[in-house]
């Protein structure tokens, strides 16, 4: 079999991103580990694929750009990508799409088969750790969305922010308990979002009850409406929309009144959310803003000169509707 960059990455001692820019840029190496790089190299028979340079080297007007996310399926992800092609359209730039199905193993793969394939990536909400998504991007451009990194270019949503504002309306509807359902246990937005629920529900003098973890979709939240009532909170804040469609489907089927017996609130802000009945109270989450956003930070890193990494951060709105209302008395 032959020998890969990871292989020349590993016998020269160096990190998978310095082994790449040893063939696509490596006046960015000092002479020593230049040395090592091509010497193992040579050792394993490795032989670089040739570069493609972007299509006219004024950013992404004619380049091919990949969009990777977790789940093509959920709603919010879609609006990403349509609104990164639409951006994308505008500049007569390819944008090409993966979806790795909430899985690390197959977000690893796709990174790896498209970062010699690509003029640049967007990370839309990944699931590896950072350290390892820049190692496998290598010399290629990236944007991360929903994932910081210093030193490289980042588009961020405030859910935070959208957090306490939800639990701020909740506890001035004189709730006083609060379930939290979790997303799936190897996500690393859910460790971050449940954090941001245990900091905000402790502002609001909420006593926040966290429920184990769940499939990040309807099906998970129906499931996790008979342990949400049995927490005996009268308000619930899910890992995302659908599970917090899921949450009202399963109490209700389980005979609890929404919003009478249990408020509920998601994150996201999908377009079902309006149109459910009774129509959900959400953080909307601005994801096609960060698509258009991603496009142009890209473009920056694919322009003729160097670009200092930026990060954007939008802002969350929280959306009252019809799963929300004054906390049951007694």
């Amino acid at each position: 079999m032959a020998a890969t960059l990871t292989d020349v990455a590993k016998r020269a001692e160096v990190a998978l991103s310095t082994a790449s820019r040893a063939f696509s840029d490596p006046s960015r190496l000092g002479p020593g580990t230049l040395r090592k790089v091509l010497t193992a190299a040579q050792e394993l028979g490795y032989t670089p694929a040739p570069t493609r340079p972007s299509a006219t080297g004024t950013g992404t007007d004619g380049a091919t750009v990949a969009v990777v996310v977790p789940d093509i399926a959920h709603p919010l992800f879609g609006v990403f990508v349509k609104a990164a092609q639409a951006a994308g359209r505008g500049r007569r730039t390819t944008v090409v799409l993966a979806d790795t199905d909430f899985r690390p193993e197959r977000e690893r793969e796709v990174i790896a088969q498209l970062r010699d394939r690509a003029d640049g990536l967007l990370l839309c909400t990944p699931w590896l750790e950072t350290d390892e998504l820049l190692d496998l991007c290598g010399a290629t451009p990236v944007v991360l969305v929903n994932r910081e990194a210093p030193g490289t270019a980042c588009v961020l949503t405030d859910t935070a922010d959208g957090v306490r504002q939800a639990c701020e309306h909740l506890a001035a509807l004189g709730h006083r308990r609060l379930a939290y359902v979790q997303g799936e246990r190897r996500s690393r937005l859910n460790r971050e979002r449940i954090e941001q629920a245990r900091t905000a529900a402790k502002d609001a003098d909420l006593e926040l009850l966290p429920l184990g973890w769940q499939a990040q979709t309807y099906e998970g939240g129906k499931a996790a409406a008979a342990g949400v009532l049995a927490t005996g909170a009268t308000a619930v804040l899910t890992h995302n929309d659908p599970m917090a469609l899921g949450v009202v489907a399963g109490a209700r089927a389980l005979g609890a009144r929404v919003p009478d017996d249990l408020s509920v609130v998601g994150v996201d802000g999908i377009p079902f959310a309006e149109l459910a009945r009774p129509a959900l109270t959400t953080v909307a989450v601005p994801m096609a803003e960060a698509g258009g956003a991603a496009l142009d930070l890209l473009e920056l890193s694919l322009g003729a000169g160097p670009a200092t990494p930026r990060t954007v951060t939008l802002p969350t709105q929280l959306v009252v509707r019809d799963t929300t209302g004054p906390a049951p008395r007694g």
